[in-house]
């Protein structure tokens, strides 16, 4: 990244490449990754390291925050729209339901929260963590989107944000400017060596 990014400043950062099953640790590009996350940040001014409880955005923090002499804060409103969880429905069940959550913005899944929920309860969140900004949250893919969509519009979000999801170890950094959020980079990806 460029210059260190001003107060009112929060870095949206995508996890690093997971496993496979429930709640998945990072692989070992995804540790790589993380520590790529880390080298790009560690000299911008965070203030604080944010991250959802789930083990792969722990993982993906814990480089940033070590390098910062921080402890990572786990945010349950960092979470994605939904998780699966094994003998609650079946991975296939769990992609249908997913894919008509994200369609129908309203629709309330098994396993989470519309996306439109999901979207308000990241909204929320950032703003909360702005008022000591700089500071990064590392969340996931389908909550950010839904939170794209939610502040900027359908139309603001690139098509393959929206079909391929966020690549993993982005950054999407955000200005909070007089109550309204600004985007100053999208789903970046230039500071991965992986």
């Amino acid at each position: 990244m460029t210059p260190p990014h001003p107060p009112g400043t929060v870095v949206v950062v995508q996890h690093a490449e997971k496993g496979r099953g429930a709640d998945p640790g990072l692989t070992r590009r995804g540790v790589r990754q993380a520590h790529d996350v880390a080298a790009a940040l560690a000299d911008h001014g965070v203030r604080a390291v944010h991250a959802s409880p789930r083990r792969r955005t722990r993982q993906t923090a814990a480089p940033l925050a070590r390098a910062l002499g921080l402890a990572t804060v786990v945010e349950a409103d960092l979470a994605e729209r939904m998780e699966w969880v094994p003998g609650t429905q079946t991975v296939e069940e769990f992609l249908a339901d997913w894919g008509r959550a994200t369609a129908d913005r309203d629709h309330r899944p098994r396993s989470g929260d519309s996306s439109r929920a999901a979207g308000d309860r990241l909204d929320a969140a950032l703003r909360r963590l702005a008022t000591t900004a700089p500071v990064v949250a590392v969340t996931h893919g389908g909550v950010t989107v839904d939170f794209l969509r939610t502040t900027f519009g359908d139309g603001a979000v690139p098509v393959h944000l929206d079909a391929d999801g966020v690549p993993p170890g982005a950054l999407t950094a955000l200005a909070l400017v007089d109550g309204v959020w600004r985007l100053v980079r999208l789903a970046a990806t230039d500071h991965l060596t992986v």
